[in-house]
């Protein structure tokens, strides 16, 4: 164990010395390993089949870019006052998403919205700060955690060292496995946990208030949404035996049939089921979603194909169900008022708000310089009670409103400034009553201190200062790529004409077909237009029509790799192509066929500009490449360069 865990110990401090390193330097300025690797890493976040290669590959077009980039400094894009309006305001859009106070309400309904749009399923490590005797035993449960992850690291199967270490009460059953979880399944600290996973990815312990946990993420899909079933349950009795088991299997085996049969499933529940609530509202479950039952028994309740399908008798921990698929409610991928309504109900009774707020506000508060004035307490209540409720003092107070309460930074806030906000904010939001004084002036310093935080972000969120730096340098180099690439190339005639001409030969057309490519915002719709002009071909125009603005229509002449459809099929005039669907937006397309052009022949500018203007882009942004490249020498680290691709 100690042998592993030095090793481990070397990688790591390797790792991140090998990290500070240059990799290589532009002009007078340096790019470490980091920097680089983090841009690859969102490139490529998993395997490559050859990985010197794309990393080579990306290397150039990472450098060409840092290189734009400082160029466009150069030129001080990063002083224009359209530049730095724009960047102050996604500033402040990306700032709400590193928010948890009661102002970042928006930003925890979006998290738990796009968080609602798939499941995730789970695989847990568990091991508890108490012994099963419930004496404390926090040391060794430290250990046995560290062991775990070491064993995870070292290639063993989560399933194996989860029966080997968790404690809990049904891993011997599901081997850690909890199944697919959803938004709210979890409580938020282990939900944010695996959010943040990768499929095939393990966390690093994680310190909970009962003990520690490892999480790993197995498989993410898309959102099921909410089912409603009708059960027959036939328990097991807690002792039950092999052969009491035996027997209601027969018995689950028989209803079955019965169902099968026309039976009716309300009826056998009310005679048979021994889940006594389900079983008087004729068998029916309250709709529930993902991460509420059993694995086993979502896993089937959901692969039910229809309304009305029913299950085979299966069997989970409590023993044999048979499920009845009355109606599945899909999740809406839409962000309607009804669904973020129904979120916001979640959200008013989770205690992500406060514990989040909290964490951050702990967070901000370890890292800055807050000067407390060291007021008694007792007086500066007194004081606020005969400032706010117009209570004679009964004393002479030392203390007034430009009394400094505390100090953050260069902030100074006064107890008039407390005052001020007290007289707003005291009433509580059920209209039962004021806050106390305590609460209030707890508030008060909590506000301050997210001003302060949302002014300095960068200072204490390096996740938000690195993407601000990426907004901010993917901002110049879009301006800079429109000036001297995008613009010229699209606007200069002149030079699209000249470059064509000296490169006549690399536009010929290959073996082509005249023909109608049809258009569809959808696949139905495009099945529906595609049999309707396999029915009339010759009024391909007329039937298209019907169809208004759902389809459009394009006619030409198209290389055969680029007509929808065709794929194997063997081009010949007349001919329908299928039905092309694009799973970028779910668009749909396909040909009608008019004419074939077997023999190569060159094309005319008009038919190969669109390639040309392309083409010419490439070209000026190569010559400008070379030329930045001049300007600003590259000095790569071979050795470090080594490193990463090992």
């Amino acid at each position: 164990m100690k042998i592993r865990f030095f090793l481990f110990a070397i990688i790591l401090t390797f790792s991140l010395a090998l990290t500070a390193q240059t990799l290589f330097t532009y002009g007078n300025k340096k790019v470490e390993v980091q920097e680089f690797t983090r841009a690859l890493n969102k490139i490529y976040p998993g395997p490559v089949v050859n990985k010197e290669k794309s990393t080579r590959e990306y290397l150039d077009l990472f450098i060409n870019s840092r290189l734009k980039i400082e160029e466009a400094y150069q030129r001080k894009y990063d002083t224009a006052a359209s530049f730095l309006e724009e960047i102050n305001t996604l500033r402040r859009q990306v700032m709400d998403n590193y928010m948890t106070d009661p102002e970042s309400f928006n930003t925890l309904l979006n998290e738990a919205f796009d968080r609602s749009q798939k499941d995730i399923k789970v695989q847990h490590i568990f091991i508890p700060y108490k012994a099963e005797n419930n004496v404390s035993d926090s040391a060794m449960a430290k250990l046995k955690i560290l062991q775990a992850f070491m064993e995870l690291i070292s290639g063993k199967n989560f399933q194996d060292v989860a029966l080997k270490f968790s404690a809990d009460p049904s891993v011997s059953v599901n081997k850690g496995n909890l199944g697919y979880i959803t938004v709210f399944s979890l409580s938020y600290e282990f939900e944010d946990i695996v959010y943040n996973l990768s499929p095939g990815k393990f966390s690093s312990p994680y310190k909970s208030n009962f003990g520690y946990h490892i999480f790993k993420v197995i498989d993410i899909r898309k959102a099921v949404g909410k089912i409603k079933l009708a059960q027959i349950l036939l328990a097991f009795a807690p002792e039950s035996t092999q052969e009491e088991k035996d027997k209601k299997g027969r018995l689950a085996d028989s209803l079955y049939k019965r169902l099968l049969k026309g039976d009716d499933i309300a009826k056998l529940s009310a005679n048979f089921s021994d889940d006594y609530i389900s079983a008087a509202s004729g068998g029916q479950i309250p709709e529930f979603g993902i991460g509420t039952f059993d694995p086993v028994f979502e896993n089937i309740a959901f692969s039910l194909p229809a309304n009305g399908s029913i299950s085979k008798p299966f069997i989970t921990s409590h023993g044999y169900h048979i499920i009845k698929r009355i109606s599945l409610t899909p999740p809406s991928f839409q962000k309607n008022k009804k669904t973020l309504d129904e979120i916001k109900v979640q959200l008013e009774k989770d205690n992500r708000i406060n514990l989040t707020k909290e964490r951050l506000y702990n967070r901000i508060i370890s890292k800055i310089n807050l000067k407390q004035a060291g007021i008694n307490q007792t007086i500066l209540q007194a004081y606020a009670d005969s400032v706010l409720d117009f209570k004679q003092p009964g004393q002479i107070f030392t203390i007034n409103n430009e009394t400094v309460l505390f100090e953050i930074g260069t902030v100074v806030k006064t107890i008039g400034d407390l005052m001020t906000y007290a007289q707003s904010n005291r009433p509580l939001l059920n209209g039962a009553g004021i806050k106390s004084f305590a609460t209030i002036l707890d508030e008060f310093k909590q506000q301050t201190v997210f001003e302060y935080y949302r002014i300095h972000m960068e200072e204490f969120n390096e996740e938000f200062r690195l993407q601000m730096n990426d907004l901010k340098d993917g901002n110049l180099f879009f301006d800079i790529m429109m000036k001297e690439v995008w613009s010229t190339a699209q606007n200069d005639t002149l030079g699209q004409v000249n470059f064509y001409t000296r490169n006549k030969n690399k536009y010929i057309w290959a073996k082509s077909a005249g023909a109608v490519i049809f258009y569809c915002g959808d696949e139905l719709t495009a099945q529906n237009l595609h049999a309707a002009v396999i029915k009339n071909p010759s009024n391909w125009k007329s039937v298209s029509e019907t169809y208004g603005d759902r389809s459009t229509i394009d006619s030409g002449r198209y290389e055969l790799p680029k007509i929808p459809g065709l794929k194997k099929m063997i081009a010949r005039p007349g001919l329908i192509t299928a039905v092309e669907k694009n799973n970028d937006d779910n668009s749909a397309s396909f040909a009608y066929i008019l004419s074939i052009f077997n023999q190569p022949a060159q094309k005319i500018y008009a038919e190969a500009k669109g390639d040309v203007i392309t083409d010419y882009q490439n070209d000026v942004d190569a010559r400008w490449t070379e030329e930045l490249r001049k300007k600003y020498q590259v000095k790569m680290n071979e050795e470090v360069l080594k490193s990463i691709l090992k």
